[in-house]
């Protein structure tokens, strides 16, 4: 969310913002409104004083035994008309909160202006990606021969786009896991369990709400929400809190399953582990002071590509331009690898600086001095990994002529020494 004060003080640099994002907002319709509330409440607030001054009018006028009507009719009109702006103010108050709610943040100045994905910008490509010496097959053909990936079996649980792993499967994506885990440990995170459905104001607090609504699986009766990313509840582990200055930057990562509507995704992007609504992910979570928070963002960027380092995987970095920017985001990374199976680079990262977006939302707010003024912190997020695609590109990116497909090297101890997935 941004700072009302700030939207009052620089209309052309939000409306800019907006536009360069490629959110339609009435930003003028929103500032009239604004107006609007602030005049009323000046009017109040001149009412009220004035309802003062009679008061003590008529409390002297009784004294001297004096006539009061005029004086008590004067303040009964005072009062009525400060009731009926206090239920306007009331109103327009709530419209503007739920109005504020739509505006985007803003993109950092470094964001590339661009309007689809095709404006994007390569940043960084770490490995080779070398043409195997045989047709390469995408990754649910190979997951079938294996019997490490049964589709059918997702489907008839729970519909089009869940999946069933089984056996060596399960312990690939199970290693993968615990992998990612001790390594974020040892970058210096602290692991954390937590629920998989959050409120409502968790999901306003982290952005998902209300754009992405759509998007959510929402259960009815408790008002909650099955999380979309283990962002939500990691982030708003912290709302409403002020943390001491000393205690910052504050990392967190956390494994949790991940549940997605994918509304309007069709065709190739649903075959195999490409886009599904269940999917496993680990991922980690800053909370930073502000001035530390892009440095902070490139040093995440590097927290997140060095799983696909250690894994061997060849990726590529791509800085977002603005219109494909989250809308919670004000810079973007996103982390892709390719799958020769389906020739495609897949993002399995995104990597993201939300500024003090999210905390503003959610009230995090840390302080510089012991009786220091609260200030907002800055909140970042990145996957690290998403495991879907993960496992689609291993198995892609390592299958062998004889069908076999190769485990990566720092997996093996994970898979109880198995170095290789075979039928």
């Amino acid at each position: 969310m941004l700072d009302r004060k700030f939207i009052r003080k620089a209309p052309d640099t939000v409306r800019e913002g907006i536009k360069k994002k490629g959110v339609e907002f009435d930003i003028d319709g929103f500032l009239e409104l604004d107006d609007r509330m602030r005049s009323l409440i000046h009017e109040v607030e001149k009412l009220k004083h004035e309802r003062n001054v009679s008061s003590e009018k008529i409390s002297a006028c009784k004294k001297e035994k004096k006539n009061c009507d005029d004086l008590l009719a004067a303040m009964k009109k005072t009062s009525n008309r400060i009731k009926e702006i206090d239920v306007e103010v009331k109103d327009i108050g709530e419209r503007l909160d739920e109005l504020e709610l739509d505006i985007p943040n803003m993109p950092h100045e470094t964001v590339p202006y661009g309007t689809c994905p095709d404006h994007n910008v390569h940043v960084k490509h770490w490995g080779e990606v070398e043409d195997l010496p045989f047709e390469p097959e995408p990754h649910w053909d190979i997951g079938e021969k294996l019997g490490i990936l049964d589709m059918g079996g997702g489907s008839r649980l729970s519909g089009r786009g869940f999946v069933v792993l089984r056996g060596a499967g399960a312990l690939l994506s199970r290693a993968l896991v615990s992998f990612m885990l001790d390594l974020h440990i040892e970058q210096g995170y602290e692991e954390l369990s937590v629920p998989y459905m959050v409120s409502r104001d968790c999901m306003i607090g982290t952005g998902q709400l209300p754009k992405l609504e759509e998007d959510m699986y929402f259960c009815e009766k408790d008002d909650l929400f099955l999380i979309p990313t283990a962002e939500v509840p990691v982030t708003n582990l912290l709302r409403e809190t002020i943390i001491d200055a000393g205690e910052l930057p504050i990392k967190y990562t956390s494994f949790t399953p991940c549940f997605r509507r994918e509304a309007g995704s069709y065709g190739q992007e649903t075959k195999g582990l490409i886009r599904v609504h269940q999917f496993d992910k680990v991922e980690m979570v800053k909370f930073v002071r502000p001035e530390d928070s892009y440095e902070e963002l490139e040093s995440l960027l590097g927290d997140a590509t060095v799983v696909l380092e250690k894994l061997q995987i060849p990726y590529r970095v791509i800085e977002l331009c603005s219109m494909d920017l989250s809308f919670a985001a004000a810079k973007c990374y996103d982390i892709e690898t390719y799958a020769p199976g389906v020739q495609r680079w897949l993002e399995v990262s995104s990597c993201s600086n939300f500024e003090d977006f999210q905390s503003r939302r959610a009230n995090i707010r840390f302080r510089r001095e012991k009786c220091g003024k609260p200030e907002l912190l800055h909140t970042l997020n990145g996957s690290g990994l998403a495991l879907p695609r993960v496992i689609a590109t291993i198995l892609e990116l390592n299958q062998t002529p004889t069908g076999k497909v190769r485990i990566p090297e720092v997996l093996v101890p994970y898979m109880g020494g198995r170095e290789y997935l075979e039928a």
